[in-house]
């Protein structure tokens, strides 16, 4: 086994304002001007979907919070 516990779904769905308000959203947009992506968008169940994001080096990443900030320091475990 690979690792993989995804079940068919893609990291980075199609349709990110499902999975973002607005003021992560807008976020969004703004980092992504300075080469920031979205690594993937968790979605546990019965809670609300998290944003990981990363930098354009891929050394740092963090999770866009509800109000549009970028935790650089969440408390959530990232597999490699």
């Amino acid at each position: 086994m690979d690792g993989e516990q995804r079940t068919g779904e893609k990291p980075v769905p199609d349709d990110l304002i499902s999975f973002m308000n607005e003021e992560q959203l807008m976020a969004y947009h703004s980092l992504e001007r300075f080469g920031w992506y979205i690594k993937f968008i968790r979605r546990p169940i019965f809670q609300r979907p998290i944003c990981v994001m990363s930098n354009p080096e891929g050394t740092v990443v963090g999770v866009l919070e509800d109000d549009g900030t970028l935790n650089e320091k969440p408390d959530i475990v990232i597999r490699d």
